[in-house]
C-alpha cells in the first residue's frame, strides 16, 4: 500500500498503562507511512507521574465513558482509523467496532468481553486482589513492582520488570474490573462489554495471543475468537510472549504481524 494511502492507527492502552507504553509501535508504524495518535483514557492524559500524583480524577471511572470517550475521538476524524489495543485497550477495540467505528481493528491480549467465561486460574489470580474489596469498585487500585512481575512480565528478568514499572505503571480505576468480571451476571444491555457476535458488518479484527500470558491466557483468547459468527475475525498466537508483549524483547514481531495482516486486508 503505497505510504499516501496508509490508514491512521490509533492506539488504546490497557490497564494499569498510559499511552507511552505505545511508543515503539508508533515508532513502528510512522517509519511505514502512518499516521498514529494514542489518546490517553479520561484522567490518564498527564503521562504515569502526573496519574500517581493525583488518581482522583480515575476513581469510580467505567468502560462505557471510556468507550464513549475514543468513540468521539473517532468520530473527529476525516476517515475511520485502524483501531490497535492492548488488554483492556483490545476490549475497547472489539466494543467499538461493535458500533461501527473504525475501518479495522488489532486487539492484543485482550480482556475478555461479555460471553467469554474466564476460568483460567492465572487469570482469576490477577484480579482477585481487585475484586476482593467491594470498595475498589468505587475508587482506584495499584499495582505493585511483584504484582506486575508476577502477573504483567515474568520473563523478565527482576531488574528490568522493575524498570518497566517503574516508567509505566500507575493506578487504576477499580469499576473496569468488576464490569467485566461481573459481566455474565448483567442483562447485555446494561453491560459496557456487550458484543454482537453475529453482526454482519463489522470491520476486520485480529484477535491477538501470547502462549505464555498470565493474565490473559492464549486459551481465553481463543475462546474470544470461536464467539464470533460473523466478518473477518483472524487470530495469532506468540507461544513465548506474555502480557507485556507490546514492550519486552521481540515486540517488533507483534508489529510486523499487524502491518502484514493490514496490507493483506488493503
Amino acid at each position: 500500500m503505497p505510504p499516501s494511502r496508509r490508514p491512521t492507527l490509533l492506539f488504546i492502552h490497557g490497564a494499569w498503562m498510559t499511552s507511552e507504553c505505545w511508543g515503539p509501535f508508533r515508532g513502528f508504524f510512522e517509519e511505514r507511512g502512518h499516521r498514529t495518535i494514542a489518546p490517553a483514557w479520561p484522567g490518564k492524559e498527564g503521562g504515569p507521574d502526573e496519574v500517581r500524583g493525583n488518581p482522583r480524577p480515575l476513581a469510580g471511572l467505567g468502560g462505557k465513558q471510556i468507550i464513549d470517550h475514543y468513540a468521539r475521538i473517532i468520530e473527529k476524524l476525516p476517515e475511520p482509523p485502524v483501531l490497535v489495543g492492548h488488554s483492556f485497550g483490545g476490549l475497547f477495540v472489539q466494543v467499538l467496532l461493535d458500533r461501527g467505528l473504525g475501518a479495522a481493528g488489532v486487539a492484543i491480549n485482550s480482556a475478555a468481553p461479555r460471553g467469554v467465561l474466564v476460568t483460567q486460574p492465572s487469570a482469576l489470580r490477577a484480579v482477585a486482589p481487585v475484586l476482593a474489596n467491594p470498595r475498589n469498585r468505587s475508587w482506584t487500585v495499584p499495582m505493585s513492582p511483584r504484582r506486575f512481575h508476577r502477573h504483567f512480565a515474568h520473563t523478565l528478568p527482576k531488574v528490568e520488570a522493575r524498570a518497566a514499572h517503574a516508567r509505566h505503571v500507575t493506578p487504576e480505576t477499580g469499576r473496569i474490573f468488576f464490569e467485566a468480571g461481573l459481566a455474565g451476571l448483567t442483562r447485555p444491555a446494561e453491560s459496557p462489554f456487550t458484543i454482537d457476535y453475529a453482526k454482519p458488518d463489522r470491520a476486520p479484527l485480529l484477535l491477538m495471543a501470547g502462549g505464555k500470558d498470565r493474565i490473559v491466557p492464549a486459551s481465553l483468547s481463543r475462546a474470544n475468537h470461536r464467539r464470533y459468527r460473523s466478518g473477518v475475525v483472524d487470530f495469532a498466537e506468540f507461544p513465548d510472549r506474555t502480557h507485556w508483549t507490546i514492550a519486552e524483547d521481540g515486540w517488533e514481531t507483534v508489529a510486523l504481524r499487524i502491518s502484514r495482516w493490514l496490507d493483506g486486508h488493503g
